[in-house]
């Protein structure tokens, strides 16, 4: 079976089985980039509670959050974790925006992919994932989003080489799906419920898992393959 025949099968029996996700939650595109920033090593919960703190204080924009000073932004965003470090990294990013886009962020998104995440990644506190979270889930650009989940279960069943980087995990999933950004979104989706629920890091319940089958009847991957 063909990698892009692969992909699909596994696509198509993780929305079976757990249906669409409608992600990433968020209002506006400046929502969703918070967001995307304050999930660094937390779970979505604290996420929720942090923007929650900064919807009441009236200070989800650009403006607000560009001038704002750090002791008041790290405690709104405190429920979020490591909020002194996050406080910074926002801030940073707000700050990129308003300096290079004039607090546009429609103009910002109309830059080209490549060029807008290598200028993304050189904003201290922004890695891989978290600008391709921006650029999917807040720009609507054509990315794949990789994170611990997606390894996990590409590693344990062999997609992906064990020294992969998150580059080649990415291009793994964009060279074998077509460039859709909606398949994108809910495929990232998909993993991360597998990955929570079924495929966890300890104790994974491969007895009920809804790829199993697919892995089945697919013979393992010839190194050039992957």
């Amino acid at each position: 079976m063909k990698n892009n025949d692969l992909l699909t099968k596994v696509y198509n029996a993780l929305l079976a089985a757990f249906g669409s996700q409608h992600w990433w939650p968020g209002d506006t595109p400046l929502e969703i980039a918070v967001g995307a920033i304050l999930t660094q090593n937390t779970n979505w919960t604290n996420v929720e509670k942090a923007i929650r703190n900064l919807k009441q204080a009236d200070m989800l924009d650009l403006a607000r959050l560009r001038d704002v000073n750090l002791r008041t932004l790290a405690r709104l965003i405190k429920p979020s974790g490591y909020f002194n470090i996050k406080a910074k990294r926002l801030k940073a990013f707000v700050e990129w925006v308003c300096r290079e886009f004039e607090g546009d962020l429609e103009a910002m998104f109309e830059r080209s992919v490549q060029s807008l995440r290598e200028d993304l990644l050189s904003v201290k506190g922004i890695g891989p994932e978290t600008a391709d979270s921006i650029l999917l889930y807040a720009g609507g650009l054509p990315v794949f989003v990789v994170d611990a989940y997606t390894y996990r279960i590409c590693r344990r069943h062999r997609l992906i080489l064990e020294e992969a980087t998150y580059d080649e995990v990415a291009e793994f999933f964009t060279d074998n799906l077509p460039e859709d950004v909606a398949i994108y979104n809910e495929y990232h989706a998909l993993l991360v419920m597998l990955g929570k629920m079924i495929c966890k890091r300890r104790k994974p319940r491969c007895d009920v898992c809804p790829i199993r089958d697919v892995f089945e009847e697919e013979p393992e991957l010839a190194e050039d393959e992957r």
